[in-house]
């Protein structure tokens, strides 16, 4: 909404307004340019023009959706499910997330599906091996090997704390630091 509002104000027309992406039927001057990213900017969003940005933000996305949003965590590999979502080949897609990030798409992965399993935890419905399957671990052992070495500690040691830290989703990745705090 807010971004239709600040397209309007410039007085331009727009085809696509979707999450992350605009599609305007002018082309923009360079003060137009400069008054859409205040106007967006002063609405807490950001214009992205640079396309290795656009991407990075647009892997982001299909990853939170994956791990955080659906039901069931995709049973093909990732590699796969991000190339045919995108369309682009996952080396490609590869190469430019760490140059920007600092980390692997994998990496990235991992610290969302261990935030993930916090919250599972945290909820108390499901037990460490219904939260394994959901997630798609190939075992508990699995599971608790890859959440000790990004949280340091054991899922069961976790759900004792009494402090229980999360990372906000829009947070994930924004430290390249191996140890996340429980």
């Amino acid at each position: 909404m807010a971004v239709k509002e600040e397209l309007r104000k410039l007085g331009l027309h727009f085809i696509v307004v979707d999450l992350g992406e605009i599609d305007i039927m002018e082309d923009l001057s360079s003060s137009q340019l400069e008054e859409l990213k205040a106007g967006l900017l002063s609405s807490g969003l950001e214009l992205m023009d640079d396309k290795r940005s656009i991407l990075i933000e647009r892997v982001i996305n299909v990853i939170t959706e994956m791990i955080h949003y659906s039901d069931k965590v995709p049973k093909v590999n990732y590699s796969d499910y991000l190339s045919e979502k995108l369309n682009y080949d996952y080396t490609h897609l590869a190469n430019i997330f760490s140059e920007v990030k600092g980390m692997s798409i994998q990496q990235f992965i991992i610290i969302n599906k261990i935030e993930r399993v916090k919250e599972l935890m945290l909820y108390e419905e499901l037990n460490l091996s219904e939260i394994s399957y959901k997630m798609n671990y190939s075992s508990v052992a699995h599971l608790s090997n890859q959440f000790k070495k990004v949280t340091g500690f054991s899922p069961s040691h976790y759900k004792q704390l009494k402090d229980h830290k999360r990372i906000p989703i829009e947070e994930i990745g924004l430290t390249t630091n191996k140890k996340q705090n429980g």
